[in-house]
């Protein structure tokens, strides 16, 4: 029988992947800001239309701003985390699913399921 089961891939922190996800968290906070700019503009430009409800463009304009700056934080965060973790700590990077072959007879335990696969520098280099 085949059932599905998570997989946590964690990362090793090198000086390739610290770069590497400095440079990601860096693009996503740029792309973020640009939105918000084109949320600014695009809210401007409705307000001088007259036709659309001036409270209801502005709380729509507002929450989606709002929300990209709160991600805008997170990314901060993350920074900074990436910033004070030493090098060879182990980050989760995602968690995939995988298929497994379950029969008759198999011991059935916690051990089965709790698959880490632990990559560095993308390269599988070990599996738990």
């Amino acid at each position: 029988m085949k059932i599905i089961q998570k997989v946590t891939v964690k990362q090793v922190l090198t000086e390739k992947s610290k770069q590497k996800l400095l440079q990601f968290y860096l693009e996503q906070r740029q792309q973020l800001q640009k939105e918000s700019d084109q949320l600014h503009f695009e809210q401007k430009k409705m307000e001088r239309k007259s036709k659309f409800n001036q409270e209801s463009v502005n709380d729509y304009f507002g929450r989606e701003i709002e929300m990209r700056q709160e991600k805008v934080k997170l990314i901060d965060f993350q920074l900074e985390q990436l910033d004070i973790l030493p090098l060879g700590s182990e980050i989760k990077e995602r968690d995939l699913e995988a298929i497994l072959d379950v029969s008759v007879g198999d011991a059935w335990d916690d051990t089965i399921f709790a698959k880490t696969i632990v990559i560095q520098d993308d390269i599988i280099i070990e599996i738990r």
